[in-house]
């Protein structure tokens, strides 16, 4: 038996380190591939189952209600947004400042944020499909993933020339949806850029159209009802055809030769805690107490303000799930007695 090592074994042990360096390196690439993989997943299953900024304030809208303060990150669509399916059905363009999705009888399009969010501010400006838009819907919605997933949806359905597009609202939380408020918009959201934004924290959930709040979905934990604040979500927005349903209940289809349908978007800006799976936690765990600077964190309705809401659904809500007795015959949650 040999008393000292042989060359081979100690080059066998000096190559251990890089052996263990390898092996490092193809987790985290598989690991990566996964979270992307999962991503995408997250983008088609939401299209099976169904979704430097400015808040402009309109002349010909209701009268306006202050929206929280907005710290404005100026940045591109090719720094904060990937296309994650559609082929080059997905664009952006002028140096990173627009971007479009457009929609034909072989497939649609979509994009989502390169980030995920633990509670934002998400401002972007909508241009949506003109003309014959029957069949068709247009989503931006902030969503997480796996399937007790939390979401916050607008949704656009089209409809035909000359008729309104029906804003459609939803709230998910833990798998839980049915939680719809629909709309008419007092503009014509093809002929220009409007401002839609989601403010999401741990008190509450605001629409806004053009700086103006729509729909308010409080925190009510306290009441057992159940409130998307726990898992962190990405902004998504897909163009995909719908005409089973989406048009007057199906009724009305989608009329291929008018493809490709295509939206607008620019303007893209955002405030919010960026969610790290690696540490499995926010930004905001670590930074200081709110301030002006971020006091989206912290907004919510005053009393004023949800009396100018309820004005507004007043004159242009047109469905509102707290009030469908026939969907609901035992009642609906206990968060309908507080809206």
């Amino acid at each position: 038996m040999a008393l000292f090592p042989s060359r081979n074994s100690s080059r066998s042990r000096s190559s251990l380190p890089f052996l263990v360096i390898l092996l490092i390196a193809v987790f985290f690439v598989l690991k990566v591939d996964v979270m992307i993989s999962q991503s995408f997943s997250s983008a088609r299953r939401n299209l099976e189952n169904i979704p430097n900024g400015i808040v402009v304030n309109s002349d010909e809208s209701p009268e306006h209600d202050e929206s929280p303060p907005t710290v404005i990150e100026n940045g591109t669509f090719h720094k904060h947004i990937m296309v994650s399916w559609g082929d080059d059905r997905g664009k952006i363009l002028e140096k990173g400042e627009l971007l479009t999705l457009s929609l034909d009888k072989k497939s649609g399009s979509g994009f989502q944020s390169r980030k995920e969010y633990q509670f934002a501010k998400i401002n972007m400006q909508i241009k949506l499909v003109p003309g014959n838009a029957a069949g068709t819907v247009t989503t931006f919605y902030l969503s997480s993933q796996g399937n007790k997933h939390d979401e916050i949806d607008f949704e656009f359905l089209g409809n035909s020339t000359g008729n309104p597009y029906t804003l459609h609202t939803n709230v998910f939380s833990l798998g839980k949806g049915m939680r719809e408020q629909q709309f008419f918009l007092w503009f014509d959201p093809t002929a220009d850029y409007h401002t839609y934004s989601i403010l999401w924290n741990p008190k509450c959930i605001i629409f806004f159209v053009d700086g103006i709040p729509i729909r308010e979905y409080r925190n009510l934990e306290r009441m057992g009802v159940s409130f998307p604040q726990y898992q962190p979500m990405r902004l998504y927005s897909s163009l995909w055809n719908a005409d089973d349903w989406a048009t007057q209940g199906g009724r009305v289809k989608t009329n291929w030769k008018l493809a490709p349908f295509v939206a607008s978007y620019r303007n893209f800006t955002y405030e919010g805690c960026i969610y790290s799976r690696f540490t499995s936690s926010s930004s905001c765990d670590t930074d200081p107490p709110p301030s002006t600077g971020n006091a989206w964190l912290t907004y919510e309705l005053d009393k004023r303000s949800r009396i100018r809401m309820k004005a507004l659904q007043k004159k242009h809500m047109i469905y509102d799930y707290c009030k469908d007795k026939w969907r609901f015959p035992k009642g609906t949650g206990p968060e309908c007695k507080l809206l």
